[in-house]
């Protein structure tokens, strides 16, 4: 393996504070947005959809403007990576492997992880590059990010499909990891693990996979 490519959400970073501000934002019951993210996804929907539940008839960039302009908007500190990032990243770059951070986040969300100075070549997200997962079109722009053929990259990502199954059809090796939500969920599926070349708990499980 030569790079190591990383989703964003449930992969790096917790979405407590997320969809938290969104529920508190909206004056929902936190417990009540969450789980109507984790139904929306399971039926195939994007976890968008969880928001227009909540308020029918919402205009979604609208209201992230509004929250962001009452000082309210999309935040991330120390807290909420999961704690085997930074010392994962780092090891894997000792190591030798290009490390790239690239998901479907906003152009706010790239400026507050490139803010947290991770252990990482490069970090940029969907908006950024205007195209997102699961589009042929970012895993196009990952492999270029990556400077490596397809087979000695790795993508990691907790959602098989955003992640491990449009991945591995750009020719990506794949990391499933079991955590969150939808790593969870999927996490057993067989179809996922007839798909992916690995499937984790941890992300420090990652070193081991730098040598094959």
């Amino acid at each position: 393996m030569k790079t190591f490519v990383f989703d964003i959400g449930e992969t790096l970073v917790r979405d407590d504070r997320y969809w938290g501000s969104w529920a508190d934002w909206l004056g929902t019951p936190r417990h009540t947005l969450s789980a109507l993210v984790g139904a929306v996804t399971a039926q195939g929907l994007d976890n968008s959809e969880a928001l227009k539940l909540v308020k029918p008839g919402i205009d979604i960039s609208a209201e992230y403007a509004a929250r962001e302009a009452a000082g309210r908007g999309e935040y991330l500190d120390e807290t909420d990576l999961y704690e085997d990032v930074r010392p994962t990243l780092a090891k894997l770059r000792d190591l030798g492997m290009r490390v790239v951070v690239a998901g479907n986040q906003t152009v706010r969300a790239g400026e507050l992880l490139r803010a947290l100075d991770l252990p990482a070549d490069l970090v940029a997200t969907s908006e950024e590059w205007g195209c997102a997962k699961p589009s042929a079109e970012f895993f196009v722009r990952v492999l270029e990010a990556s400077g490596a053929p397809a087979r000695d990259t790795v993508y990691v990502g907790d959602h098989p499909a955003n992640d491990t199954f449009p991945a591995s059809r750009a020719g990506l090796r794949t990391a499933h990891i079991r955590r969150g939500p939808w790593g969870h969920l999927w996490g057993t599926d067989g179809q996922v693990r007839t798909t992916a070349d690995w499937v984790i708990q941890s992300l420090t499980e990652l070193t081991a996979i730098a040598g094959k």
